[in-house]
């Protein structure tokens, strides 16, 4: 974190003299960037920094190096996730999904809710979730949608002549005939 601010400091020097104008202000934003970085390698987040330094010509903020650190691990942003998985069909697990992290995200916020409220109410939980499944991406683990089990080859096998005639005794049984 020292150094992308060390790097900051360079590119953006104007800007970044005015946003940590004394060392207090600077020492607590420090403190906050590592919090919200935390789960990243060093070398993630200087690359996600430099990536930053070359596309933007504004000092980024803490949200503005996470994008970029989601976009160098494949992941989509959290908006494009959770399109994604809104306009995925069923069944979802099926689908080709861009990442296993969409899927599993929606999975995680219930398909139902997310198909039945506003995006206002289901874009933030779906966020949520899809958020921690990015830090889980970013130390390292890999994440994988369930397999789902193939059906049998045959779901029932015929009654016997017997088993039919047992069945019938106890349908008119239960019919009162």
């Amino acid at each position: 974190v020292n150094q992308m601010f060390a790097e900051f400091a360079l590119v953006y020097h104007n800007q970044y003299q005015k946003a940590f104008a004394d060392k207090e202000k600077l020492m607590y934003a420090k403190r906050l960037w590592l919090s919200h970085l935390a789960s990243y390698s060093p070398e993630q987040i200087l690359g996600a920094a430099r990536r930053a330094t070359h596309e933007s010509e504004y000092l980024p903020t803490v949200r503005g190096v996470l994008k970029y650190l989601e976009s160098s691990s494949g992941l989509p942003d959290a908006r494009e996730a959770y399109r994604e998985a809104c306009l995925a069909p069923s069944p979802k697990v099926e689908q080709g999904w861009s990442h296993p992290a969409v899927y599993l995200a929606g999975l995680a916020s219930d398909w139902f809710f997310l198909a039945s409220q506003p995006e206002k109410t289901a874009f933030p939980v779906y966020e949520k979730h899809y958020r921690e499944l990015c830090e889980r991406v970013a130390r390292g683990e890999s994440l994988q949608i369930p397999a789902v089990p193939a059906l049998p080859e045959s779901l029932h096998r015929p009654m016997t002549a017997e088993e039919r005639h047992a069945a019938m005794l106890e349908l008119r049984k239960n019919a009162g005939l």
